[in-house]
């Protein structure tokens, strides 16, 4: 399955968990962003990253610089507990 195709199901499943009134401020909140141009200012699909600092999983900071020096660098982000 897509990853398009998994969300559709998602916004599928949600469309019958979420009353109406809150799917229409989500709705008009995303349009808002969409049309700010706020996404003109992020990093796409095949951008290269600038350098950067940020704390592993025991709070150490790491370098993208230093990782980068061992090779190809996966970065994946958790946002935590909702």
């Amino acid at each position: 399955m897509s990853l398009e195709e998994s969300l559709a199901k998602i916004r599928e499943a949600s469309a019958g968990r979420i009353p109406p009134d809150v799917r229409a401020v989500i709705g008009r909140t995303n349009e808002a962003l969409a049309n700010s141009g706020i996404l003109d200012n992020t990093i796409k699909v095949g951008d290269t990253l600038p350098e950067f600092n940020l704390p592993n999983a025991y709070g150490d900071m790491v370098a993208s610089s230093a990782m980068l020096a061992r090779g190809p660098v996966v970065l994946t982000i958790f946002r935590g507990h909702w």
